[in-house]
């Protein structure tokens, strides 16, 4: 598990560039945290890191925004509207899990719920970074991760 202190919506930006120019297809990306706590400034990171040049909305309405014509597709969903794992599965969401491009899902502990056994990929058979996003002032945040999975 890795821990990284963001002092502005600028380095949380930075943080997600890395990642979307790291990233590799299929990667699935769940972040938790408080609303205001940062999640859709990782996702304009990462956006900017796999060469996206539309302008990020969170998809609060919508469930899914997708963004191609970068590096890879982004598949950008926010879980806030829905309130259990059914209405989730109902909305059809799972295909997301083993995206074409990379998925980042706000919200995600409202569907993948148990910290996956990084040793056993048969109970998590998708790559997965888990991120926790804590708020510790105005403008500073902890942001904790960890890969899981295939």
């Amino acid at each position: 598990m890795d821990t990284f202190i963001s002092h502005s919506p600028v380095e949380t930006e930075s943080l997600g560039e890395v990642w979307g120019r790291a990233a590799e297809p299929g990667l699935v990306i769940g972040l938790t945290g408080g609303l205001g706590a940062g999640k859709t400034q990782l996702v304009k990171g990462i956006a900017r890191g796999l060469g996206v040049m539309s302008r990020l909305h969170s998809p609060t309405f919508t469930l899914v925004n997708e963004y191609n014509g970068g590096r890879l597709k982004l598949f950008h969903l926010d879980l806030y509207r829905l309130e259990s794992q059914v209405q989730i599965l109902s909305a059809g969401l799972e295909d997301y899990l083993k995206p074409d491009g990379i998925a980042v899902i706000e919200w995600a502990e409202r569907w993948i719920v148990e910290t996956p056994n990084v040793n056993d990929k048969t109970n998590f058979p998708f790559r997965y970074r888990s991120v926790q996003i804590k708020v510790f002032g105005e403008t500073e945040r902890q942001i904790t991760y960890e890969d899981f999975g295939a």
